[in-house]
């Protein structure tokens, strides 16, 4: 039977010039679960920030340039960590980036000065008051005069945003000045300094004037165009540095992550320690590889789990790590979704995915629809169908649907169509004896063989779960013995005691069934013996452990407890038996629905009528989808409560190595 992985806890010391290498390493090898990680330690944050704020900059870049990375994009990652050469071009794109955006800032400023300058003033063009008079109706403060035509870029300069202004004239020696009656104070003081000389409007003046309104929608036209330009500027460079910036973001992700790890490992000046669990399996590479990249600058020290006093003393646990193929692996989740077997015993993955395969293709038997899970298995395999993390489960897909096409054949359902297999089920029958259709009748009938077929499925089904519970039984001997155990490998409901009680009933039931025995003497014995040190196992357990006293509680309580454990063990056992027959009621009902919809197809004109399809379309989809999702249920039950209920009694710890995220 296949164990856990053998794990060994190795040290590493590594001078500071190689630890980003050697994190980069570890995370690529995905083998490595890291033991030492510690809090962040504050006083070395600074060191750490420069690969953060580039990944942070170039992300904010990514998103405003609307060229964000998709999760396809970032599910790839370039496991590599950024070099010196990356940090020089993410400066350089950023500052670009950055320039740009200030550009494209003020740009827009301006854009909003001087579109609400001439919005205002147009809103006055057509005003029949005096132009003296504006100031006083108005938000806006207008002010035209003469100045040095040198000093024209000096005004525009130091008014900046508080005011628009524009040029009277081609050669820049008149000018108007808009800003809003908030600001006119400071504007009426810096054209003071800079020697503007207000006109006279006439008196009777009104409206505002047509080459100021002129000017204004010039200036604001000139400000859209640059902001237009620039926009397709930033367009272009967003195109243009596209791939350059992914690149960049997926390697200072990395990055990221390293100095994360960096930060918090134990470290002196100039030298890093790390500590962590690798499979025995990979040590030598580990060696090899490191002293390689860090050019024999490394210490390396491995130890087994039984040199850890920690280890030795229980107060840690070597965490566990299955190795499967690729079919037994995807039911590795179905297993830690329980609990982690305990580190050096039997690995109970492979039983499962046997058990579960069998079980559901029992109870969903229908060649059509276990085609359906069939096709669906091999389309995520090979992702056509993405379903984001369900497409590790694609090889149980296609077993489930391997296994129910092949019960389906059997009972003759093909998409709840009884006739289409008869032909082939009378071929192969008829390889045995007289044809017949189908090789296994499952809806009850007026034919005495139908109710024997129907009994045969329950019995098979019982029989399943007899199997089930003795490897669970086994495997619950082996890991005791495996630990040393030996009070609760033999004494007790699932020790030997209890398992030689369980398989003898059976094979005493079976022997007055088949062969007509009754019950002897010896049965009884071997009977009451074995019960008996299955639950007054108390004072046995302690005495082979070494523990005292061995009636810890007096002996009124333990022979209480133990006719209280007596009653729990040949329940238990019958329960744990007996439960099995539901494998057969959903065999059973599953074939009644398949029947069901068949019936209804006929009654609106069968299969070749426009309602029959829809019906048998219909019928069948939710028979795929709830009732696969039921069996699922049940034989996921069946497992937990049957199978690992009799070894799981305690748990590991699930062998979880630091590799690199999708940030």
């Amino acid at each position: 039977m296949a164990r856990t992985a053998q794990m060994r806890l190795m040290e590493l010391m590594v001078l500071k010039q190689d630890i980003a290498p050697v994190i980069e390493y570890i995370g690529k090898k995905e083998s490595f679960q890291l033991q030492n990680r510690q809090n962040e330690d504050t006083s070395k944050s600074k060191d750490f920030d420069v690969d953060s704020n580039f990944y942070t900059s170039l992300r904010n870049a990514s998103v405003n340039l609307d060229i964000p990375l998709s999760d396809e994009e970032f599910s790839s990652m370039e496991i590599a960590a950024p070099n010196a050469k990356d940090r020089e071009d993410a400066a350089r794109i950023l500052k670009a980036y950055n320039d740009l955006e200030s550009e494209l800032e003020a740009a827009a400023a301006e854009v909003t000065k001087t579109s609400d300058a001439y919005k205002e003033a147009l809103a006055f063009a057509n005003l029949k008051v005096s132009f003296s008079e504006i100031d006083n109706l108005s938000f806006l403060a207008l002010r035209v005069g003469k100045i040095d035509p040198a000093g024209f870029d000096e005004v525009k300069q130091q008014l900046g945003v508080k005011a628009v202004v524009v040029a009277l004239g081609d050669d820049k020696s008149h000018i108007l000045v808009a800003a809003s009656k908030k600001n006119s104070a400071e504007v009426d003081l810096v054209l003071q300094k800079l020697g503007f000389v207000a006109l006279d409007i006439p008196e009777n003046f009104e409206g505002v004037p047509e080459d100021v309104l002129n000017g204004l929608a010039s200036q604001k036209n000139k400000a859209v165009d640059k902001y237009d330009e620039l926009a397709q500027t930033r367009a272009n460079f967003a195109e243009t540095h596209k791939l350059a910036i992914h690149h960049l973001i997926k390697l200072f992700a990395i990055g990221v992550q390293i100095s994360d790890v960096e930060r918090n490992l134990e470290s002196t000046e100039l030298v890093y320690r790390i500590v962590g669990w690798v499979p025995l399996t990979e040590c030598d590479t580990y060696m090899k590889e490191l002293d390689s990249i860090t050019q024999g600058r490394i210490a390396i020290r491995i130890y087994s789990p039984l040199e850890i006093p920690d280890v030795v003393a229980g107060k840690e646990q070597v965490p566990v790590k299955l190795t499967h193929g690729r079919f037994v692996k995807s039911f590795e989740r179905m297993i830690f979704s329980y609990g982690s077997p305990l580190y050096g015993t039997i690995d109970p993955t492979p039983f499962v995915a046997v058990f579960f395969t069998l079980l559901f293709g029992i109870m969903f038997g229908d060649l059509g629809q276990g085609l359906v899970f069939l096709l669906m298995g091999i389309l995520m395999a090979a992702k056509v169908i993405k379903v984001g993390g369900w497409n590790k489960f694609a090889p149980i897909f296609i077993a489930i649907g391997v296994s129910s096409s092949l019960m389906g054949f059997l009972t003759g359902e093909f998409f709840s169509n009884e006739t289409l297999l008869e032909p082939a089920a009378e071929w192969v029958t008829g390889l045995f004896g007289t044809p017949h259709a189908p090789i296994l009748k499952m809806m009850p009938s007026s034919d005495p063989s139908s109710i024997v077929a129907m009994f045969g499925v329950f019995g098979v089904a019982v029989g399943i779960g007899f199997i089930i519970n003795t490897i669970g039984l086994i495997v619950n001997i082996i890991n005791n013995i495996i630990r040393r155990r030996y009070d609760e490998a033999f004494f007790g409901k699932n020790g030997l005691a209890g398992a030689v009680f369980f398989w003898y009933v059976v094979a005493l039931i079976i022997r007055m069934v088949v062969f007509h025995h009754s019950i002897a003497v010896y049965d009884w014995i071997v009977i009451g013996v074995s019960l008996f040190f299955a639950a007054f196992a108390e004072p046995f357990e302690n005495l082979v452990a070494g523990r005292k006293p061995l009636l810890e509680n007096g002996v009124g309580t333990y022979l209480i407890s133990g006719v209280v454990e007596l009653i729990e063990v040949i329940s238990g056992y019958l329960s744990n038996t007996v439960s099995f027959v539901r494998v057969g009621a959903f065999a059973l009902s599953h074939a009644v629905l398949d029947f069901l919809i068949l019936t209804l197809t006929n009654m609106v004109g069968g299969e070749g009528s426009v309602a029959g399809i829809a019906i048998l379309i219909i019928g069948n989809a939710i028979i795929i989808v709830l009732e696969g999702m039921i069996v699922a249920i049940q034989v996921i039950r069946l497992q937990y409560y049957e199978f690992f209920s009799k070894f799981f009694n305690e748990t590991g710890s699930e062998f979880k190595p630091f590799r690199f995220e999708n940030r």
